[in-house]
């Protein structure tokens, strides 16, 4: 399935290492910085390995807002008929029940004590975006920085990271696990860009480190889909830990789950905020006619615009909803960059989709009083002038991998747990099932922040247990 593979595993009686540590952790975006920070509270040392020059990944790319009930901001709001219960329920609504339940429950019940930990003891402010629903919440409760970009999200983090005095080493590309005969983690190799290899010894590891959208080979093998379409993601998201799980025997999960996004900006590159199609926006293709319910998902949306003609559609909308993008910090990108097209007619909209103006006429008329063909029913029609803004399906990150068990440590093929090795955030398998339509809006930095919390506390609690051991 995956081909030859550049990451290794190395057994080993002992290591002989460069240095020591607690708890290595590969991957230093918002899971593994995450996780550094729990376990910096929970007394335990650690240190953050990192490909890249600057920590960044998928979290540096996403728009940074992540789904918790009952946090101190969402109080703070007004919002006091959010839980776990519920957001677990709509997590599994996405996902038509085919998310793992355990996973399910464990995420929901952790996010909320997770943002409110990174609030109370590290600084990170939330605020609580409560003008809009995403498709799929039943409440108010997705959180973002101020910022409202995944950028601001990891630079708070490394600051934190910075101010709690946790080693991340950076430009360490770590391709080797160092087992021992029971199958415990005892090390890691890595390499430096000047091509020296170093060895870091440790008691446990957390794989933090990646999903496969950026390799080509599992994305053609496992999303066929997605094989042509444009990846918006990490490059480094090069399907390590599911390389490393297939070599130790662990178990794999949900590997036909990602997130795609239907509204990545062309020829711009850079992402559109889907609030837009969710309060009265819609997707025309070149024909001048839409062709999904936009207010089911962005992720499936991905897979919507790709089939149209050119892999092509149009995002349109009016005056009203320009307000609301234009407190997106993407949008802004995408508009300073030259994507918005103002339109003063409908035959000047269709004059720039490239459609007649008879058929866009329908479509938009559909909107006004009626209910058109896909069930959605629209508030009010789109009023002159229109704006447009083109875009594609993009592939993201994807949602499958290693198998693990609700405190994260990774399952073997039998269902038995690994004993100090756990995988979180991209590099595990998350809570969208194994489709694309199950991805509920914020399941990817869910099961990051979510993810490291709780694999800092288990490993924390390991680590508190050697020591203890006479």
């Amino acid at each position: 399935m995956t081909g030859s593979s550049s990451r290794h595993i190395r057994r080993a009686v002992q290591v002989e290492a460069d240095a020591h540590v607690p708890v290595a952790i590969v991957g230093g975006g918002a899971c593994g910085l995450t996780a550094a920070l729990m376990l910096a509270d929970a007394g335990v040392e650690c240190v953050v390995l990192e490909r890249d020059a600057l920590p960044s990944g998928s979290t540096a790319l996403s728009s940074g807002f992540i789904p918790a009930p009952g946090t101190r901001t969402q109080h703070a709001h007004g919002v006091h008929d959010d839980s776990a219960e519920r957001f677990a329920a709509d997590i599994q609504a996405k996902a038509h029940g085919r998310a793992a339940p355990a996973l399910v429950e464990a995420y929901a019940a952790s996010i909320g004590p997770a943002l409110d930990a990174l609030q109370e003891r590290h600084g990170l402010q939330w605020i609580l975006l409560d003008g809009f629903l995403y498709p799929g919440h039943s409440v108010h409760r997705m959180h973002a920085l101020p910022q409202k970009t995944g950028a601001s999200l990891m630079a708070v983090l490394q600051s934190a990271v910075e101010a709690a005095g946790i080693p991340v080493l950076t430009q360490a590309l770590v391709d080797t696990l160092v087992i021992d005969a029971e199958d415990r983690v005892i090390g890691i190799d890595y390499a430096r860009p000047d091509g020296n290899r170093e060895t870091l010894a440790c008691d446990a590891l957390l794989l933090a480190c990646n999903g496969f959208g950026g390799n080509a080979q599992m994305v053609r093998a496992l999303l066929p889909e997605m094989a042509e379409a444009t990846f918006g993601g990490h490059t480094g998201n090069d399907g390590s830990a599911i390389l490393w799980g297939e070599s130790l025997g662990a178990r794999l999960r949900d590997l036909g789950g990602y997130q795609g996004h239907g509204s990545w900006v062309t020829p711009q590159g850079t992402l559109m905020s889907w609030a837009v199609m969710m309060e009265g926006g819609v997707q025309i293709n070149c024909e001048g006619r839409r062709f999904h319910d936009e207010t089911q998902g962005y992720s499936e949306a991905a897979v919507h615009v790709l089939a149209q003609p050119g892999g092509i559609a149009w995002n349109v909308f009016d005056v009203p909803l320009l307000a609301l993008a234009r407190g997106f910090p993407d949008f802004c990108d995408a508009e300073a960059a030259g994507a918005l097209r103002r339109c003063e007619s409908v035959a000047a909209l269709a004059d720039c989709i490239g459609c007649e103006p008879t058929v866009l006429q329908g479509t938009l008329d559909a909107m006004r009083g009626g209910t058109p063909p896909d069930g959605r029913v629209f508030a009010r029609a789109l009023d002159a002038p229109y704006f447009a803004v083109k875009v594609t399906g993009a592939l993201f990150h994807t949602q499958g991998g290693l198998d693990t068990a609700p405190d994260m440590r990774v399952l073997r093929h039998d269902g038995t747990p690994f004993a100090n090795l756990f995988a979180a955030g991209g590099a595990a398998g998350g809570v969208s099932g194994d489709a694309v339509w199950g991805y509920l809006s914020g399941n990817g930095l869910l099961s990051a922040v979510a993810g490291g919390y709780i694999a800092a506390r288990t490993a924390a609690a390991l680590i508190h247990s050697t020591k203890a051991s006479p």
